[in-house]
């Protein structure tokens, strides 16, 4: 492992608490290993033996549908974990992991980790702290899915990507399109509707590359609050769609959703 592969470890919340040397005695048996697109990682279904911490690249972590959809439960990048709890469950992997991208991955043995917990209690809750923020980042998806429109969904995630936080950006998108629609619960189709009409506050975009305007605008568009007017052309009425479905990038609309639901 590379001095800045010891870097991002060190700063994963599961490792921080064993200290340098506890962490580097433990892990100095464990190799990094190297995937390319589209690999598998483990499947829904495998036994649960190991976790992981992503060194370099993006993984999806999902689950299929009875009808054979694929449904993202979540992204990985560096410096993030996945799969902890499901190893200290001792059972199976709930859902298939795959690289979206070329990834470097450490694979953790949960024998190792649990004799390690068993010498340093302090570890465990290093865990409950790690498993806390998978829990909030789900719980934010929810909110975003039932919250907010499809266009501020867009607009949070890009917000997400930038870390200047005023004046022109160009951001390199990091993985396709029709992951990044799947990830914010949209169809393809209204992925691309919702995309177009960021365009009145900034935001275009050039193949894998999104320009932004100004990251402020794009701020104050996604957290304005106002009245919404509904134009539904399902039903050519000025009237609030009910059920407000998820994949609703139909209506033609200015505001911001209240309460979870259309004013």
């Amino acid at each position: 492992m590379t001095p800045d592969d010891w870097s991002i470890i060190n700063r994963a919340p599961v490792f921080r608490a064993m200290g340098v040397e506890l962490t580097r005695a433990m892990l100095s048996r464990h190799a990094v290993k190297t995937y390319d697109r589209g690999e598998m990682i483990f499947q829904q279904g495998d036994p649960a033996r190991c976790f992981f911490l992503v060194l370099e690249g993006w993984v999806k972590l999902y689950r299929e549908t009875l009808g054979g959809h694929e449904v993202v439960v979540s992204l990985f990048t560096a410096g993030e974990t996945f799969a902890e709890v499901m190893m200290f469950r001792g059972g199976r992997y709930p859902a298939t992991a795959e690289t979206v991208s070329s990834c470097r991955l450490l694979h953790v043995d949960g024998q190792v980790l649990r004799d390690a917990i068993m010498r340093n209690p302090q570890i465990s809750f290093e865990m409950l702290a790690a498993s806390s923020l998978h829990l909030r980042r789900l719980v934010e998806q929810v909110e975003q899915l039932k919250a907010q429109s499809a266009p501020k969904r867009i607009a949070s995630f890009l917000l997400s990507l930038s870390a200047p936080r005023s004046g022109p950006v160009r951001l390199a998108l990091p993985y396709e399109k029709l992951l990044i629609a799947n990830r914010l619960g949209m169809k393809p189709e209204s992925f691309s509707r919702a995309l177009r009409q960021l365009r009145s506050v900034g935001v275009s975009v050039e193949r894998e590359f999104v320009r932004i305007g100004d990251i402020e605008q794009l701020a104050a568009f996604v957290g304005e609050n106002e009245s919404a007017t509904i134009i539904c052309p399902m039903t050519r009425g000025a009237k609030p769609c009910s059920p407000f479905g998820v994949d609703c990038a139909e209506a033609t609309y200015t505001g911001h959703l209240l309460s979870g639901r259309r004013a």
